[in-house]
């Protein structure tokens, strides 16, 4: 019978109701991107004009910036979400119904490769753990923001509009609204437990529990966790807690790499996803940072638009078993 489970991080509910995916027309299926042309991709090494002067770069035999030679580079986003400058704004006439504040932050693309692949699954394991090392030296050098969110989006369905992987860093001058629940709820548990830590709390029960595990290596536990809002979601986790993943120790690359390759063998190519790193906000001190991996298989309608409520029609444990052997 359908499900509905409460996420114990969120408190967000999701309902699991395995007996839909059986309907005409509800098959998760996956098709291989086409191929990056390296002429028309802004991210290729020897198109670095065709950027922002970059801000970082790695480039082991040296050379000059805003050229080739470099293994990670680092952009402002040519077209910004966030820019630099004062919060003020002109007041409304009715700012009891409407506020307006300038978007001001940060706003970053970090190329995760030279090579013209669209997915971190493409890289070696090697190649990405460079990239993730820039992506916590990036978020070390904005830790004066409220929240930092780092993200990834592969795949024009998942909202990537350009196919070269690449990350993105948004450095937020306030805690968004479902952060700050979550903060709340780590808060409530350590103060329900003698000072326990939700998260850490949870990855014991799975790992006890195992039937939503899917691997697990010497930095990190990998889940499907309880209450997935989409099919086949991933939690990566570390084996100890750390509030903060831009701190030193480790990054759990590794089992982040095998993840999204056994999604891609699951499903005979790279699916469409989004991942992000939940991190600890600005002075939080109950805090737990993890890694969620959403794959883009079914279309969110008018359910989850209109309630905040998602279908999931693949339970976590199922989607699990089949993501072991993988």
């Amino acid at each position: 019978m359908p499900e509905i489970r409460i996420d114990p991080l969120t408190g967000l509910r999701a309902i699991v109701a395995t007996e839909r995916a059986t309907r005409p027309g509800a098959e998760l299926t996956v098709t291989a991107p086409a191929p990056i042309d390296p002429a028309k991709d802004p991210f290729a090494t020897g198109n670095e004009d065709q950027t922002p002067p970059e801000l970082l770069a790695l480039r082991p035999g040296g050379g000059a910036a805003d050229g080739p030679g470099w293994t990670v580079r680092v952009v402002p986003n040519s077209y910004p979400a966030l820019t630099a400058g004062a919060d003020d704004a002109p007041p409304d006439a009715r700012p009891e119904l409407y506020t307006a504040l300038p978007a001001r932050g940060a706003h970053e693309v970090i190329v995760n490769s030279p090579e013209p692949v669209c997915s971190l699954a493409d890289l070696s394991v090697e190649q990405a753990a460079l990239a993730v090392e820039v992506w916590r030296e990036r978020m070390r050098a904005q830790q004066g923001a409220a929240y930092l969110h780092l993200c990834v989006n592969e795949r024009a369905e998942a909202g990537a509009t350009q196919p070269h992987t690449h990350a993105q860093l948004f450095a937020l001058r306030f805690v968004p609204a479902t952060v700050a629940r979550e903060r709340e709820r780590f808060s409530a548990h350590a103060a329900r437990t003698m000072g326990a830590n939700l998260l850490e709390d949870l990855v014991q029960e799975e790992v006890r529990r195992r039937d939503r595990v899917v691997a697990i290596d010497d930095e990190a536990v990998l889940t499907c966790p309880y209450a997935s809002r989409h099919e086949y979601t991933l939690m990566l986790t570390p084996r100890r807690r750390r509030e903060r993943f831009e701190d030193d120790g480790p990054s759990g690359v590794a089992l982040l790499h095998d993840a999204l390759s056994r999604l891609r063998r699951r499903f005979g190519a790279s699916p469409p996803v989004n991942l992000w790193i939940r991190t600890a906000p600005r002075d939080a001190d109950r805090f737990c940072w993890r890694i969620d991996i959403v794959p883009r298989l079914a279309h969110e309608a008018a359910l989850e638009l209109g309630t905040g409520v998602h279908m999931n029609t693949v339970a976590p444990e199922q989607a699990a078993a089949e993501l072991r052997e993988a």
